[in-house]
């Protein structure tokens, strides 16, 4: 099977950023299929261009045994009208695929496979497998508009987000099949139009071939907790400087130590928060390349996930990755955020909390330091097993190369 599978912000494990169809195209091509990654050559976690192109739009590379095809797209910087640019560029070059030279020597694939969270991408995908008269699969790895309203603070009746509906719509309507990474989105797509038979769940997991065999921490006076992660308005990394502000001030909590590592949007203005606040228990690091992220990981006594209260999330379900992350190291988890299908809470390694209580959250951070090393480990290692069990991606691979048979052998 000729898979291509388009993910503007696609990136491979040398580069901060998510692998996770990095990862699903290994697994695929071990199974014999050809997979193409079409992605952008500008990094959005970085905001700079990593690839040149030399001039032209695109360009072919193989980075650890897996080809992409990356597009030249314009810089932009922030959530502007400039990233609005840079999305419609890269959706309208990957329509235009299917007209291009590359299609003659790569071969005319048999499925395109089209991620979000923007809706252009799944449009581009959309339009590319219908000009080709192959299946189309779209991926929904958050709800838009839905997330610009609850998170953005944009307006139902603005006329990007009525636009951004319409399309949303179509996509669901059109689409030969979805799958989404929330565990309750299921609902609000069939509202918009999806045929319920057609819609599958394929959550995030972890390549623990990548995974070093899990150790406990080394023995330190300091405690730490780490968060991982894009420095975003939908993270509420505020109530986690909030947190860290009350343990300032408790004597049995001067060991602990926040480590926020990452980059973001609204990262300048948290350092110069936690300045403002005094917060010597708070440090900013940078973001680091998915293939040392588990490394990274591992320093932490313990990790905490973290994201802001809104309505998206307690109805439909959350799938950060990092939290299959945190586990697959075996590291007590705490969980601050407010959704249904907890899986710290139903492997039983961590602690869970309301997202917007700073309180509970330096409480529990206290709990998880006052425990014995012992305590911590074996919480982490149930974390570990949950992630064999579940969430190891030979075992959603599975799912989705059949999903994927199934659909190529219905058209």
């Amino acid at each position: 099977m000729n898979i291509w599978l388009i993910n503007h912000y696609a990136v491979p494990p040398s580069e901060p950023g998510g692998t996770r169809h990095f990862a699903f195209a290994k697994k695929l091509m071990e199974r014999g299929h050809r997979v193409l990654i079409v992605a952008s050559s500008f990094n959005h976690t970085l905001r700079k261009e990593t690839r040149s192109t030399e001039g032209g739009v695109y360009r072919y590379e193989e980075i650890g045994g897996v080809p992409f095809l990356w597009v030249r797209t314009p810089p932009y910087s922030g959530n502007t009208a400039a990233r609005v640019w840079n999305m419609s560029v890269f959706s309208w070059r990957v329509f235009q695929l299917a007209t291009s030279p590359f299609l003659a020597n790569w071969g005319k694939p048999d499925v395109v496979w089209a991620s979000s969270p923007h809706l252009f991408t799944g449009l581009a995908g959309e339009r590319l497998a219908r000009r080709l008269k192959i299946p189309f699969l779209f991926e929904v790895r958050d709800l838009w508009p839905e997330s610009l309203i609850a998170l953005g603070g944009l307006s139902p009746r603005h006329p990007f987000i009525i636009a951004l509906d319409q399309i949303e719509r179509y996509l669901y309507r059109n689409a030969d099949h979805i799958v989404t990474l929330l565990p309750l989105a299921s609902e609000y797509i069939q509202a918009k139009g999806a045929d319920p038979n057609k819609i599958s769940w394929l959550p995030n997991g972890v390549d623990l071939e990548n995974v070093p065999q899990p150790e406990p921490p080394e023995p330190k006076d300091e405690f730490t907790i780490l968060y991982a992660g894009t420095h975003g308005l939908a993270n509420g990394l505020d109530i986690l400087l909030d947190a860290a502000a009350i343990l300032s001030e408790k004597k049995q909590a001067q060991h602990i130590r926040f480590r926020l590592v990452g980059d973001g949007p609204e990262k300048p203005r948290l350092r110069s928060r936690a300045e403002q606040l005094g917060l010597r228990n708070v440090s900013f690091e940078d973001p680091v390349p998915k293939q040392d992220v588990y490394r990274l990981l591992a320093s932490g006594d313990a990790l905490v996930a973290i994201l802001k209260d809104a309505d998206l999330f307690s109805k439909w379900g959350v799938s950060p990755n990092k939290i299959f992350d945190y586990m697959a190291v075996a590291r007590p988890v705490l969980f601050a955020i407010s959704a249904p299908a907890n899986p710290v809470e139903e492997a039983g390694a961590g602690i869970a909390v309301p997202s917007n209580d700073p309180v509970a959250i330096a409480n529990a951070v206290l709990k998880l330091a006052q425990m014995t090393p012992q305590e911590r480990w074996e919480m982490g290692l149930r974390g570990r097993r949950y992630i064999e069990e579940k969430h190891a991606f030979n075992v959603l691979v599975d799912r989705l190369d059949e999903l994927l048979r199934q659909m190529v052998e219905g058209s």
